[in-house]
């Protein structure tokens, strides 16, 4: 294998600057070229604006500030010379043939033998890239098409040309996956690849249905959205996330490489609004406007979303679907088979995307698995277009095409009477052209609890959870509500679990394959059972929650979590009870209860006092309680383990893994490591702060309260959780036991569940998905 100790990246764009950051983010070093405006007086101000919208990038590009400084400026008039000391060249700069061709023959003659020289193209042909290319260049070329936001989109295209070397593609396989974090999937030289192939044409399929069945944006965004297991920003929601100018630009490309007789044809000019907004300089997020715009001000926010017929703006909307609540519960058949125009609406999109993917093997892979990989890596779909069509029955879904008129893919004649994924043997298996099937094969160190759960039954299972056999004596506990909120019964199969696997495993992590390891308690729970005043029920619910985190951190075996996504609230206060972290490098922490007028009360406060303060001295004690007091009262978090270790929301013995598919293995590994010598750790300590703390917490309130940073319902949970973290109303130096601090935490929990304010700022994040401020 070829190795990358430093890298170029020329193109300084969104996807250029990206690539540079994620570069960065692994420890690599990396040069950052692009033009020099005509006139420029900085003659590197591409590249210094390039760094400087990743430091500001919503969500982070950067792991931590700090990265930037492993990225080297310049451009590519004075600095090509310095590509010389690269390992890896990519290329990143604008979607025209004739200035990459003139670019790659100037990279030629400044790299050293054998460097490795990519593209990230992702609509010309690798075959016309290369037309007229030195040989030497042609052995080391290829195309690494990313997927933008780089550091959290988890697609790598790969795609190779006749003459690449089989070592540039092994060794940037390798790095990808393993180092960058990738799910790398190898693409045949064709339109698109896989996922802007299907993807675009689905979005296109979408947004041109839309209008033909009279629905607005917003209704079209709840239909294809998570009823059909794709992110929640829908279809106008993604096009103004990647760009409504760049889509426009993609099909424009997309139409002057495929046959017309292709089905794109037919949905490449989208929709006349669409044209009309970019026309205004509507471009999208990036413009502050798009088929959406935010209005009002910071404090009194408003939306509004475009007319699809008038193309005037409207106050946006928050629509409740009967068909989109019925998909969510019963399934993609209960999503289609609803009688009004949304379920036909969701047939309509579902029918002519799914049968477009399957119409294109032979022609873009034989392999069906491998355009279910680039949806769910590249699109952040649920399932594949090949599951969806599993999960609505391949003969239901065929019969339905063919009473429509539509033609059945051969793929899918193939299937019928059977389906396009089994179980054989403990083994997942998907169907090839032909009708054969063949194991599905996953790159040495992933294990992807998916393919285990569609293999084997669980070892012990109910409506919020299951525990898993992952093999080597290792169970596996799953979340799986809806963003993993936990409610009691996620609890109970843990603490379940806990005497499961005492009796037969050796270890347990935990761990899932949603979007989020957990989200946190599920306040729907928590404000229903403070609006009926059953005070007995919710107590009876966080000693519960307090219960199964002791009894997992003093069982006689390690657990490891392995969280990816988001994992909050009580989804955290979980992880912090367990022996150690193998997190994925994407992943969000934090004990965000004080945003909805609450506090942590399964343990979060307690653990984190102790994480800051190991002993029963009385300055240290008061100390950790000002500074737990911060995290836990401004809701921090960190958006990656770089920026959690310094809160110790993770400690040193926590681990990093950047690619999400193989955090079980490591997981997996770090727990078995642990199981032959392993002790529980001790109960905690702590000693009451008395007068001083309380006094200590009470100034930082009133330093906040001058800024304007608090508001009055912010007091009152500050002075809850002051409470809590200064041992209550103990003396000064008194012991406080551990059971004593998850007393004091139940108690806080009940009195801020009782107000007014609270419930209002629960409702307010239930119903409008951000804090009230009250």
């Amino acid at each position: 294998m070829m190795r990358i100790s430093k890298a170029a990246v020329i193109g300084a764009g969104t996807m250029g600057s990206g690539i540079a950051g994620h570069l960065a983010n692994v420890g690599v070093p990396v040069m950052l070229l692009d033009v020099v405006p005509e006139g420029a007086e900085n003659r590197n101000v591409m590249a210094e604006s390039a760094v400087t919208r990743l430091l500001d990038s919503s969500p982070p590009a950067l792991m931590h500030p700090d990265k930037a400084k492993l990225i080297t400026l310049g451009n590519i008039e004075d600095h090509m010379a310095s590509i010389a000391e690269a390992d890896w060249i990519a290329e990143a700069v604008v979607e025209r043939l004739e200035v990459k061709q003139a670019l790659y023959r100037d990279i030629d003659r400044h790299r050293k033998p054998g460097s490795m020289v990519s593209s990230n193209t992702s609509t010309i042909p690798l075959a016309m890239l290369t037309e007229d290319m030195p040989a030497g260049l042609a052995r080391d070329f290829c195309i690494t098409h990313f997927f933008n936001p780089v550091r959290y989109m988890r697609l790598l295209e790969l795609v190779a040309g006749p003459e690449t070397r089989p070592e540039v593609v092994a060794s940037l396989a390798e790095f990808c996956d393993v180092s960058l974090g990738k799910g790398v999937v190898p693409c045949r030289d064709t339109p698109g690849f896989l996922a802007n192939r299907v993807g675009c044409y689905a979005l296109q399929v979408a947004m041109v249905e839309a209008l033909n069945f009279g629905l607005t944006v917003e209704e079209a965004d709840v239909i294809v959205g998570r009823p059909m297991g794709i992110p929640k920003t829908g279809v106008f929601g993604l096009y103004d996330l990647i760009g409504l100018d760049l889509m426009l630009d993609v099909s424009s490309s997309l139409t002057g490489v495929l046959p017309p007789t292709d089905d794109f044809a037919a949905v490449a000019e989208g929709i006349a609004v669409m044209h009309d907004l970019v026309a205004a300089g509507h471009r999208g997020q990036k413009s502050g406007a798009g088929f959406y715009r935010d209005v009002g001000t910071k404090e009194d926010p408003a939306r509004e979303a475009v007319d699809l017929q008038s193309g005037d703006y409207r106050p946006a909307e928050r629509p409740r679907l009967e068909a989109a609540v019925a998909g969510e519960a019963g399934g993609l058949r209960a999503l289609v088979e609803c009688p009004d125009k949304y379920g036909r609406y969701a047939w309509r999109f579902l029918a002519r995307t799914l049968s477009y993917a399957a119409s294109l093997i032979p022609e873009v892979t034989d392999d069906p698995q491998a355009i279910d990989e680039a949806m769910k890596l590249g699109y952040s779909w649920a399932q594949g277009p090949f599951e969806m069509i599993d999960a609505l029955g391949v003969d239901w879904f065929t019969d339905r095409l063919a009473d429509d008129g539509m033609p059945v893919p051969a793929i899918l004649q193939a299937a019928r009477g059977r389906s396009l994924y089994r179980a054989e043997a403990g083994r997942l298996q998907c169907m090839h052209i032909g009708g054969g099937f063949a194991e599905v094969k996953r790159a040495p160190g992933v294990i992807r609890l998916g393919d285990l759960t569609r293999t084997r039954p669980p070892v012990a299972r109910n409506e919020a959870a299951s525990l898993w056999d992952v093999g080597d004596g290792v169970a596996c506990l799953e979340f799986h509500t809806k963003a993993n909120a936990l409610v009691p019964a996620s609890m109970a199969l843990l603490h379940e679990a806990v005497g499961l696997v005492e009796r037969d495993f050796t270890a347990l992590v935990l761990h899932n394959d949603g979007p989020h390891f957990s989200a946190g308690v599920n306040l729907e729970f928590v404000a229903a059972a403070a609006r009926e005043r059953d005070w007995a029920g919710l107590e009876r619910m966080l000693v519960e929650f307090q219960d199964t985190c002791k009894a997992m951190r003093d069982a006689p075996f390690p657990v490891v979590a392995a969280p990816s996504g988001l994992a909050l609230g009580g989804g955290f206060e979980v992880v912090l009870h367990c022996d150690v972290v193998q997190a994925h490098a994407n992943t969000t922490l934090g004990l965000v209860e004080s945003l909805v007028g609450l506090i942590p009360s399964g343990g979060g406060c307690k653990e984190m006092a102790h994480r800051w303060c190991d002993g029963e001295d009385q300055t240290a004690a008061i100390a950790a309680a000002t500074t737990v007091f911060r995290l836990i009262g401004m809701g921090r978090t960190a958006g990656s383990p770089e920026e959690a270790r310094p809160l110790r929301l993770l400690l040193d013995r926590d681990r990093t893994s950047m690619n999400r598919d193989r955090l079980l293995a490591a997981a997996r590994e770090r727990a078995l490591a642990m199981a032959p010598d392993y002790a529980p750790p001790c109960a905690p300590k702590f000693v009451a702060t008395g007068q001083a703390g309380l006094d200590a917490l009470s100034a930082v309130l009133d330093r906040l309260e001058q800024k304007s940073i608090t508001t009055p319902h912010d007091h009152t949970v500050g002075a809850q959780l002051a409470r809590v973290l200064c041992g209550g109303e103990r003396a000064a130096g008194e012991p406080v036991s551990e059971d004593d601090v998850l007393a004091l935490e139940r108690e806080a929990f009940l009195h801020l569940a009782g107000t007014p304010q609270t419930l209002a700022r629960i409702d307010y994040l239930l119903d409008q998905g951000r804090p009230l401020r009250n």
